[in-house]
């Protein structure tokens, strides 16, 4: 079993009450928008997978790829900043979730929180964590912790770190 705390948006701002939560992560993953300072502190702390996101500059480019697709235990996991969600995917990855879906389609850039469900595409399972940081309209900054037991996606927790002027 592979434990996975989950975030996105940071912006450069990383609560330290992530590393708490996170603390029984065997990874953590990153859905872009990291911002300045956040990947080397990320790093120190658990093995880091992520793609980098549209305010991303040179560090996160370098480090990260736009799309991330990789097999996590017996789940085919794809990442990609900007990339809708179930009934309006992103027209750049449209054609992969209609051809060639994955099981579990993690998105960020929106700031808003969603779990669904896309019974269309093979009963994929769309997550964006919301906003972990503070720059955006989103009222309460999100994270996101949950399991991959072989082919079985569960224990999905949804984490509010506060609002975004704490």
């Amino acid at each position: 079993m592979t434990h996975i705390g989950l975030l996105s948006d940071t912006h450069g701002y990383l609560d330290l009450k992530i590393f708490n939560y996170f603390k029984d992560c065997d990874e953590v993953w990153h859905a872009g928008d990291f911002g300045g300072g956040v990947i080397a502190e990320l790093e120190k702390f658990k093995p880091l997978r992520g793609v980098y996101g549209n305010i991303d500059g040179r560090e996160a480019r370098e480090r990260f790829p736009e799309i991330l697709r990789f097999k996590c235990e017996d789940v085919d996991v794809l990442i990609k900043h900007i990339g809708g969600y179930p009934g309006h995917y992103d027209a750049s990855i449209k054609d992969t979730i209609e051809y060639n879906p994955p099981r579990l389609f993690i998105t960020g850039h929106s700031h808003i929180l969603r779990v669904i469900r896309d019974k269309k595409h093979h009963n994929l399972l769309h997550i964006n964590p919301g906003a972990a940081g503070k720059h955006g309209f989103q009222k309460v900054r999100t994270v996101v912790r949950f399991a991959i037991d072989k082919s079985i996606i569960k224990d999905m927790e949804v984490i509010e770190l506060g609002s975004k002027n704490d």
